[in-house]
Formats: structure tokens, C-alpha cells, sequence
């Protein structure tokens, strides 16, 4: 019996079209110019920050490197001192008051009101405005010859005082008050939309156990929504730490500089007093702190995936 020997049959892969190579780069060419962007305008502009935060830069960049004087500089000013205080006041009361104030609110339009529609919208509303807009606004509101004061004293009551924005002791705590208005709307729906995401099913076993609706809010809900507290936390930390506009709308930093932040500080230091070395530094310590909040939660959250 004969055996014939054959080759084995070897099969090509069929050459794809010039519409399916198109198909297949096409995504890519169109995201390049937005991932070279952001590579360039955002990580790179990071890194050339960072390099003159080390250098000696007046009006112009320098490359005299001079290591961390700088930041030595930086924390020897009294200046960049007050406004590290005075964030840490606006910032942790904004968060505070924002994070509670939008639980509440989620929590009121949770109860299936009539009109949530147009309630939530008006909570809303406050976000479709920048923090220019914000910050005039409530400069008129505030202003004690001008809005509330003035008011109440046309209307008779000629002891009332409110004059906290040109009271140098108060007037960071005018900024709390217009961030937390603008602000409180827009974590009011994370929140909200947390609690939508909650099963019923969990809220009626322990209603039928006789649990009262703030005891499940308190024990059961809230703790459900964690995640949305980081995400909060983040949020508004990272508004509070590059509020810009809102303070030079408003208060412009004065009286002096006691309404002053690290974003105004940077401002004036890079562009107005030729000192670009040292508003470098200054926005690197923003940028540090920011990580400092966001890097702990990261980790968090990534370690809980693994596990």
C-alpha cells in the first residue's frame, strides 16, 4: 500500500481591508490628540512646576537650581502661614456643613414629597453659577451698607449687625457661607442618588423589626453609603483647596489678608510680585495636599477590590 506523502496545509490569515484597518485605528487616531493634550498640559505642565519650584525664578523662568529654599522661603512667610490657617478653617467647616447639609436634603427628598422634581432643581440650581458669580452675589448680600444689614435696618430693626465681611476676624467664615450655598445642592445629589440605589427590600425588613426611620437611616442607610462619603469628602476638600475665584470675587483676601488661601497666595506671588519660584512651591504644597486625601482613599478602595 502505497502512502503519499503530502505537505501540510498551512492557511493564511486573510489581509484585512482598508476598511478594517480603519476601523481598527480609527479610535486611536481620533483619542491621540486628546491623550497627547492631556500628557502635555496636565502631567507636564505638573512637572515644569515642579521643576521651578526648586529654582530661583523671578519674573521669568530660571534654571539656577537652588534645591528647597524655596519652600524654606515659603514657610517662613507669614502670609502663606495665614492662609494655611485660614484654609484649614474654611475647609473643614465647608466640608462639614456641605457633606451634612446635602445628607439632609437627600434624605428629606427621599421621602417621595410632591414637587421633588422642583425642589431638587432648586437645591441644583446654585451649581449653574461659577464662584464669580457666587462670590458677587453674596459681596452684595453681605456687604453692611449695601444687602442684609442694610435691610433689616430699613425695615426697623436698627440694632441688627451683620458685618462679618469687612470684620477681619470673621470674614474667612463669610466664604463658608457662599460655598456651602453653591455647593451643598450638588452633594445632595450624590447622596440622593446613593439612596435611590439602595434596595427597599432592606429598609422594609427592618421597618417590619420595628426599627424607627431615623434609627434605619442612622444603622443601616448612611453606613450603605460610604462610598459616597469618600467621594464627597474628595469633592469638596479639592473645591475648598484651589477656591480661587470665589475668594477674589468676594473678599479679595482682605481685610489685609485675612480671608487669604494657598490659591490666591500662588496668584499674586507668580504674576503680580515676580516671584515665580516661590509660587511654584506654593502649588506644589496644593498639589500635596490634595494627594494627601485623595492617595489614602485609593488605596483603600483598591485594597478592599483585591481582598
Amino acid at each position: 500500500m502505497e502512502h503519499v506523502l503530502k505537505r501540510p496545509t498551512t492557511y493564511s490569515a486573510p489581509k484585512r481591508s482598508f476598511a478594517d484597518r480603519l476601523q481598527h485605528w480609527l479610535p486611536k487616531i481620533v483619542l491621540s490628540p486628546t491623550i497627547v493634550v492631556t500628557l502635555v498640559c496636565i502631567y507636564g505642565f505638573i512637572f515644569w512646576t515642579a521643576a521651578l519650584s526648586l529654582t530661583n525664578s523671578r519674573f521669568l523662568p530660571s534654571f539656577n537650581f537652588v534645591g528647597f529654599t524655596q519652600y524654606s522661603k515659603l514657610m517662613d512667610n507669614d502670609r502663606w502661614l495665614t492662609s494655611i490657617t485660614n484654609l484649614g478653617i474654611f475647609g473643614l467647616l465647608f466640608m462639614l456643613i456641605a457633606i451634612v447639609l446635602g445628607v439632609f436634603l437627600a434624605i428629606f427628598l427621599d421621602q417621595n414629597i410632591r414637587q421633588e422634581g422642583a425642589i431638587r432643581t432648586i437645591y441644583l440650581y446654585p451649581m449653574a453659577l461659577s464662584f464669580i458669580v457666587t462670590g458677587t452675589a453674596w459681596k452684595w448680600i453681605l456687604n453692611p451698607g449695601l444687602g442684609l444689614e442694610k435691610l433689616m435696618h430699613d425695615w426697623g430693626f436698627t440694632g441688627f449687625q451683620f458685618d462679618w465681611l469687612v470684620d477681619s476676624d470673621m470674614a474667612v467664615y463669610t466664604l463658608v457661607i457662599a460655598a456651602v450655598w453653591q455647593s451643598s445642592g450638588f452633594v445632595m445629589a450624590m447622596f440622593l442618588a446613593g439612596l435611590r440605589g439602595i434596595d427597599a427590600s432592606i429598609i422594609k425588613a427592618a421597618q417590619i423589626d420595628g426599627a424607627s426611620l431615623p434609627v434605619i437611616y442612622w444603622k443601616i442607610v448612611l453606613p450603605c453609603l460610604r462610598p459616597v462619603f469618600f467621594s464627597a469628602v474628595i469633592i469638596t476638600s479639592h473645591i475648598a483647596i484651589k477656591s480661587f475665584d470665589l475668594v477674589t470675587a468676594m473678599t479679595a483676601g482682605g481685610p489685609g489678608y485675612s480671608s487669604d488661601l494657598p490659591a490666591l497666595f500662588m496668584y499674586a506671588h507668580s504674576f503680580t510680585r515676580g516671584q515665580i519660584g516661590l509660587g511654584a512651591a506654593s502649588a506644589m504644597m496644593m498639589l500635596g495636599g490634595i494627594l494627601a486625601i485623595l492617595v489614602p482613599y485609593l488605596y483603600s478602595e483598591l485594597r478592599e477590590k483585591k481582598s
